[in-house]
């Protein structure tokens, strides 16, 4: 069985026969992800996947959210520290950061997202890599509320939501899409009422688990394997390579400089309030 997680990381595990639960569990920062984080989640999936009780994996958020994205405190210290100095060294933290979310990818077991409230940016990136995304009709999906980089997120959602709308999401700071539209797009798989949420992926991940664990092993690397081929993988990591090329810009990085002189909740307000999005 696998050994419970103390919350100290931000990631719980709760285990009720054949069914796991990764908790995110940050609620204070909306289950921002940070870098331990991130490794939490990654030990956990490995210790999940010895155990062979463990036949459906569903992760969730504690509080009043999924996650709100990528810890900005964290994330930001690091782009202070490569601005100016090595892009191939930011380039390489932003692949890294791809590589660790892919682990939801790879895991060779059924993984569930179970989405409520707030899904942004990175944390949308680690729903999208999951096999099934059920979400609450209020909740919302979307992207930072600031342009703090390039093609890092939307790359995952392309195969989705495709091309035009992935476009949509991108080019507007802060945009965001309902839970049912994020279903009626193909993001999620379906949406359920928010109170009804928990219940409804429980009884999904019950009627998955009836089918045996080689079974699930092969139909789910049979369809990653074609997603691969069709260049899925390659279309992530792209990301990191645009991403990388923005932060070294004048104006991502006097972007930057705002979150870090006003907090970020100013900033966004101060970028919404300018008709042209400028920080002066």
């Amino acid at each position: 069985m696998v050994d419970a997680q103390a919350p100290a990381a931000g990631v719980r595990w709760e285990q009720v026969g054949t069914i796991g639960w990764l908790v995110l569990a940050r609620p204070h920062r909306h289950n921002a992800i940070d870098a331990s984080m991130m490794t939490e989640i990654g030990l956990t999936l490995a210790a999940a996947q010895s155990d062979p009780q463990v036949k459906v994996v569903v992760i969730r958020g504690e509080g009043p959210s999924f996650s709100a994205g990528f810890d900005l405190a964290s994330d930001g210290e690091a782009v202070t520290q490569a601005t100016g100095n090595d892009a191939v060294a930011e380039h390489a933290r932003l692949r890294k950061n791809i590589e660790q979310m892919f682990q939801v990818w790879d895991f060779p077991k059924p993984d569930i997202a179970a989405v409520h409230g707030y899904c942004l940016a990175g944390a949308s990136m680690l729903a999208s890599l999951c096999d099934i995304t059920v979400v609450a009709d209020d909740a919302r999906i979307g992207v930072s509320a600031l342009p703090l980089g390039g093609g890092y997120i939307t790359p995952l959602w392309m195969h989705l939501v495709g091309p035009k709308r992935a476009k949509q999401m991108a080019f507007q700071p802060g945009e965001t899409m309902s839970g049912a539209q994020s279903a009626e797009w193909g993001w999620a798989n379906y949406a359920v009422a928010a109170d009804e949420l928990l219940d409804d992926v429980t009884a999904l991940a019950h009627r998955i688990a009836r089918t045996p664990a080689t079974t699930l092993q092969m139909k789910k690397h049979a369809i990653n394997r074609l997603c691969e081929l069709q260049g899925f993988r390659a279309q992530a990591m792209l990301g990191a390579e645009l991403d990388a090329l923005l932060h070294f810009s004048d104006e991502t990085a006097r972007v930057w400089n705002t979150v870090r002189e006003l907090g970020f909740k100013q900033a966004v307000a101060d970028f919404r309030s300018s008709p042209d999005g400028h920080h002066d």
